[in-house]
């Protein structure tokens, strides 16, 4: 027997060709409405971060006034009359920030402390305390829970 035809071991190898690799995937979408929905994904994505953004910007006055309060909290918890003068105007000044100061500006008394109350307090006598705090006779008042109150207050009151 004889074989039908003589062809070496090398001219088979040489006669292999090299692998053809596909062409590589694409990555746009295949039809508009995957664009579409990447689009809108996008835009919900904008969005919410724009109102994140804006409400971190119209809460910033409370970050600083917790921050102020941080700072203030162990002179008034040590009964210091000038600390808790601070502590009044610091309340006074977290309110005109948070609401029209045509509202705030001119409440004095029970007004003020109704104002506290119905925005998101629950001062009770401590509102009385700070309210002649600014004048010379203060009268004593429980540090802590002035400070906690205020606290309180300041995150909690609804603009």
């Amino acid at each position: 027997m004889e074989p039908a035809s003589a062809v070496s071991l090398v001219e088979l190898l040489d006669q292999l060709h090299d692998i053809v690799e596909p062409a590589p995937v694409s990555l746009v979408p295949a039809t508009w409405t995957w664009a579409l929905v990447a689009a809108l994904g996008l835009a919900a994505v904008a969005g919410v971060a724009v109102v994140l953004l804006r409400r971190r910007r119209r809460s910033a006055y409370r970050r600083l006034a917790l921050a102020e309060l941080r700072l203030l909290a162990p002179a008034v918890e040590a009964g210091e009359a000038e600390a808790l003068r601070r502590l009044q105007t610091l309340l006074r000044r977290t309110a005109l920030a948070a609401y029209p100061r045509a509202e705030v500006a001119t409440l004095r008394g029970d007004a003020w402390r109704d104002f506290l109350d119905r925005t998101g307090g629950s001062f009770g006598t401590l509102a009385s305390a700070l309210e002649v705090a600014p004048y010379p006779a203060v009268p004593a008042c429980d540090g802590r829970a002035a400070v906690a109150a205020v606290r309180r207050w300041i995150i909690r009151h609804h603009a």
